[in-house]
């Protein structure tokens, strides 16, 4: 379905696709930095969840995990998942398809719920990453510090987290500037903290509420809230170290991202990063046989409800040109 009117239009937004930062003039890399508040929050949003995980353990077996904790926890796990996978990384980055206008909002906002940062500056990021992937300019490449196993090292230590506290800003001005002149973009942008807020608070006042009682607040807030938001966490970022180090390389991507199929279905089909890299604006990331994508399912879905268009599906003879030769066995 594709709109054919001025009102229609109006309705919809196609984000500028991977090379849009490529035609943003000469804008620096970088600009603006984080400054000392920004800076603790991340810290908080760092330790807190990741020191949930750890005693998750230990309160499963002392307080136990009921259904209502479970359920919470999968619902506000494949909201927020899907907001960054779909939302944040295939439309908002890469223009993967066209969108409703509502669909475009609820879709931000998912992904806003990840706390991963608010959508302006995750977009920027991302952006800049795929101009100089695992280049000098990459703000997350895991070969910053080169490949000796020191290096490697601390070098995925980077990638997965260490970047985050980086006080300098990708210049959104130009990487992103489409999502700066979109109104609806930036009222979600302004309005990062209270859904921040909802994203961490509002389990436990559905778990309370559930079970009528401040434990089943507690606990919510526990595994639906701290170690829901780890979780996610922790995927996005091992997509950002593991996967650029681990795993098959069976396209050309001008850069070190692999597929790593263990993290297939926790990612929601993001861990095929070397298919991705090969052809960035493609919605479907497993385009082999086998290969598990529920984020290009989804997109799939929304399409046949006719919510979203102009999908870009992958082109089988536009891989079979970028697949890399298999090596020749040794005689």
């Amino acid at each position: 379905m594709t709109p054919t009117s001025a009102t229609a239009a109006e309705e919809t937004a196609t984000p500028a696709a991977a090379e849009a930062p490529k035609r943003s003039g000469q804008r620096p890399l970088i600009f603006g930095r984080k400054g000392n508040i920004e800076i603790a929050f991340l810290w908080f949003f760092v330790v807190v969840p990741f020191v949930a995980v750890i005693a998750a353990v230990p309160w499963a077996w002392g307080w136990g995990l009921t259904w209502v904790d479970v359920a919470i926890f999968a619902v506000f796990y494949v909201v927020t998942g899907f907001g960054v996978t779909v939302g944040f990384h295939r439309y908002l980055t890469h223009g993967a398809f066209k969108a409703k206008r509502w669909m475009r909002i609820a879709l931000t906002v998912a992904g806003t719920m990840s706390v991963e940062g608010a959508p302006i500056r995750w977009v920027a990021d991302h952006r800049r990453h795929h101009q100089y992937s695992d280049q000098e300019g990459d703000p997350h490449s895991p070969w910053r510090f080169g490949e000796s196993t020191k290096g490697l090292f601390k070098g995925l230590v980077w990638a997965h987290v260490g970047w985050l506290f980086e006080r300098d800003n990708s210049n959104a001005r130009r990487f992103a500037p489409d999502l700066i002149r979109d109104p609806d973009i930036r009222r979600i942008q302004k309005n990062f903290v209270p859904i921040m807020l909802f994203s961490l608070l509002g389990p436990a006042l559905i778990g309370g509420l559930v079970t009528w009682s401040w434990w089943g607040a507690v606990t919510a807030y526990f595994w639906a809230g701290l170690v829901r938001i780890a979780l996610v966490h922790h995927v996005t970022w091992a997509v950002n170290s593991v996967c650029h180090v681990v795993g098959e390389q069976p396209y050309r991507s001008n850069d070190k991202a692999h597929n790593f199929w263990p993290l297939a279905i926790l990612s929601f089909g993001e861990s095929w990063h070397n298919s991705h890299h090969a052809d960035p604006t493609c919605a479907r990331h497993g385009v082999d046989k086998g290969q598990i994508d529920t984020s290009a399912r989804l997109i799939w879905l929304f399409e046949k409800a006719g919510w979203v268009w102009d999908v870009r599906w992958p082109k089988r003879e536009r891989f079979e040109s970028r697949r890399n030769e298999p090596v020749a066995e040794a005689a």
